[in-house]
């Protein structure tokens, strides 16, 4: 190429050639593509890394050292249990609370459900729409709840004897019948002493103790094939509530005692009934079928007496003061020898265990709890009667009395040694309580 200045032709020195601008367009094609491969490469290796077979390898090398299962299964098996039983030790208070709300929490959904059910518009629901929300879990007619106490043996043995059912008998009768039977009992002030050992070893034998304690209990989890670390686990076991037994405590163990039954059964009516006490187990289910149709049942012998605001007397009540003035009585309530309540309260106890007030005298704590509740009060005589000749004159007259205990001692006076009489003379036929039909 040439360029012209002033008329004259100069050959042009700062143009390149076609040739080199080809070369030139090439090469910054080429040049470009590789950068823009390489603005894609780099931010793809940077935020999706590869493992290197390196770090795969080490990561199996350390599982293989230390952290596989098999390893640590083998590493807990070969440790002192002594040692392992102290590490637990110190922990024990934690797991203590853990456990006992996680059970609270648990209780508390089983009651809000059974609740929901008989609670709303205030009438029970219907025994097929029962069966479809509650699949599996088997309906009881009652769970009788005999208190007792260490020192009671031989008032259990003699009710064993009498009306109680035993061994084979009392599970025909749960299956047969939907009827359970068991003695209520908590643990000593010092949890795994020798009271609390002979009551193991008396469960043992008959297995009808519905016990309101907490222990521990240690499994490995290879026998129940849970595909997990194998070690052995010290699991906290807590049946429903902690109870200290003690008089002072009844209060208390009436609330535990509900809360526990019904959560653990599916029932109609919950009894409670003492070990002094004569019961005719037919009559009284009999009594409480009369009532199923009926919501929020109380049904006992109801009574009021005076306040005792003197301190040093039997029955003598500390809060005397919220009752009135001096020389008031209770309300109504049924008196502490047997009573029997529908599921709905005793869903109602354990939903709002934790905030029920407790008072000295454990019927009228039962008393108080429902006086400001919708609930169906019955005063049942026949729950109440006196021994012989009363309830045997009853008897003879048709009327058979549901219980029989002795007012002056609250109970059948000498029980372990009289109880035996009175259920020959005012007990029910042998073969009655196979014969109702409930």
């Amino acid at each position: 190429m040439s360029t012209k200045i002033k008329g004259e032709l100069f050959p042009s020195r700062s143009l390149v050639s076609k040739k080199w601008t080809f070369l030139l367009c090439f090469g910054s094609f080429c040049f470009g593509i590789l950068f823009t491969d390489r603005m894609w490469i780099i931010p793809e290796s940077k935020d999706m890394p590869r493992p290197s077979v390196s770090t795969e390898a080490e990561r199996l090398k350390l599982i293989s050292e230390g952290c596989d299962p098999k390893t640590l299964y083998q590493k807990e098996v070969n440790r002192d249990p002594q040692a392992l039983f102290g590490e637990v030790s110190k922990t024990h208070n934690a797991i203590q609370t853990l456990d006992k709300t996680i059970s609270s929490l648990e209780m508390e959904l089983a009651a809000a459900r059974s609740a929901q059910e008989s609670l709303v518009n205030g009438a029970p629901i219907s025994n097929d729409m029962e069966k479809k929300q509650l699949p599996g879990k088997r309906r009881y007619l009652m769970v009788v709840g005999i208190n007792t106490a260490f020192s009671s043996r031989k008032r259990r043995d003699s009710v064993r004897t009498t009306w109680m059912p035993s061994g084979e008998k009392r599970n025909k009768l749960e299956e047969e019948k939907g009827i359970i039977i068991r003695f209520v009992i908590g643990h000593s002030a010092t949890a795994g002493g020798i009271l609390d050992r002979s009551i193991e070893a008396e469960d043992k034998k008959h297995g009808d103790f519905l016990r309101l304690v907490f222990f521990f209990l240690k499994f490995n989890s290879r026998a129940f094939g849970v595909q997990i670390l194998e070690y052995w686990f010290l699991i906290l076991c807590y049946f429903h509530q902690d109870h200290v037994e003690g008089y002072l405590e009844l209060s208390g163990k009436t609330k535990t005692y509900f809360s526990t039954a019904v959560s653990k059964w599916d029932a109609e009516f919950y009894v409670k009934v003492d070990d002094d006490v004569h019961v005719n187990i037919a009559t009284l289910g009999e009594t409480l079928v009369r009532h199923r149709k009926k919501h929020r049942v109380y049904i006992g012998c109801m009574k009021s007496g005076p306040v005792l605001s003197q301190k040093g007397v039997r029955y003598h009540e500390p809060e005397y003061w919220k009752f009135g003035e001096n020389g008031n009585k209770y309300f109504r309530h049924a008196t502490g020898q047997l009573y029997a309540i529908s599921r709905d309260l005793a869903s109602y106890i354990s939903l709002n265990q934790h905030v029920l007030h407790k008072y000295a005298n454990e019927d009228v704590t039962l008393g108080a709890w429902f006086i400001g509740l919708d609930v169906t009060h019955i005063d049942d005589r026949r729950l109440c009667c006196g021994t012989p000749p009363d309830c045997e004159w009853k008897a003879q007259a048709g009327n058979i009395c549901v219980a029989s205990f002795d007012w002056t001692c609250s109970g059948i006076c000498r029980s372990a040694d009289r109880i035996k009489e009175v259920h020959k003379r005012c007990g029910e036929p042998e073969n009655a309580i196979w014969k109702a039909r409930f």
